[in-house]
């Protein structure tokens, strides 16, 4: 199977190209950027064709793109490649609106081709672990959850609102509530949120705390932040707190490493665990040849909306009801 990547503008491109080459069952097929001195290089390490226009890369023989492009110029390029006719892997946030996310979502319906988002938190294996047992109902039912996802800042275009929709609250809240989503099965129906800027001089936020209210009267707490220094030894961290009724739940996902101190160094971790990336570009494969998206276009733009439901209720000091 041919997939191609449009935009190396994300971090995660350079993962996701990686997981590609690993495959046995799929081939990256092309790199499309619009900055060659950023794309160009990048086709090389991967021995793959390049392309400074998308447009040339969708008129390809190839079954499926990678959009790893600036969150603002997620909507045209996902329905560029749906009227293309290719099935689509987009990048979180899947958008900087509902409005946009809708317009994404019909467009890959009306050509007949897969949108999924790209949430690899659910490929990781201690997370897997915790839906078996909550489905099992080995906790019973679920009170209340807290979480944290707590990075580093990326600088770059992460920190211009007008490519990037919003920081730290943007960029982080759209994966734990993906994943509490998914461990629930429920929805956010409301969202109170303080949101602030007081780890860097951009002017953008980059630490945020949210409250939340799903179905069935679930109440859950996010720590969204780009809170760890440049020293930190990782980029950040994915953890959750389940309260059930008959039990707990800690899941740390990025525990899976060793403590390492050095003369030289001093305290690093050293990781061992699962590659997450690898497990999502290994769905999305596995999507195309089966006709379904196991995260859909859905899925991304109910944490979008998420997302900007926080935003409003910071700006107003009240919470915000969220639902289509």
């Amino acid at each position: 199977m041919k997939i191609g990547i449009i935009s190396f503008a994300h971090m995660h491109a350079y993962s996701y190209a990686s997981a590609l080459k690993k495959l046995n069952d799929a081939v990256l097929a092309g790199i499309a950027d619009d900055d060659a001195a950023r794309g160009g290089p990048f086709a090389e390490t991967f021995d793959t064709q390049f392309y400074t226009d998308y447009r040339e890369l969708l008129e390809q023989d190839i079954e499926g793109v990678i959009v790893t492009s600036e969150n603002v110029n997620h909507k045209e390029h996902v329905i560029a490649a749906a009227k293309a006719g290719k099935h689509v892997l987009c990048e979180k946030p899947l958008s900087t609106s509902v409005k946009d996310a809708v317009e994404m979502i019909e467009a890959c319906r009306q050509h007949g081709v897969i949108l999924q988002t790209a949430f690899p938190v659910r490929y990781n294996s201690s997370m897997v672990r915790v839906k078996e047992m909550i489905d099992e109902g080995r906790i019973g039912r679920i009170l209340a959850m807290r979480g944290t996802n707590r990075g580093q800042n990326p600088g770059g275009w992460f920190v211009e609102h007008a490519l990037s929709g919003g920081g730290a609250v943007m960029d982080h809240t759209v994966h734990v509530v993906d994943i509490m989503r998914w461990l629930t099965g429920c929805e956010v129906r409301e969202v109170y949120a303080e949101i602030d800027s007081h780890f860097s001089d951009t002017p953008i936020d980059d630490c945020g705390i949210l409250t939340m209210e799903f179905e069935h009267g679930i109440f859950a707490t996010l720590d969204c932040s780009w809170s760890r220094n440049k020293t930190f030894p990782t980029w950040g961290d994915v953890t959750l707190e389940i309260v059930g009724s008959e039990g707990t739940l800690s899941i740390d996902a990025l525990d899976q490493k060793l403590h390492v101190h050095t003369d030289q160094h001093g305290y690093r971790h050293s990781f061992w665990g699962d590659d997450m990336d690898e497990g999502l570009i290994a769905s999305f494969v596995r999507a195309i040849r089966e006709g379904k998206a196991p995260i859909t276009g859905e899925d991304g733009m109910r944490a979008v909306e998420v997302a900007l439901a926080a935003y409003q209720s910071a700006r107003i000091k009240e919470p915000v009801a969220t639902g289509l």
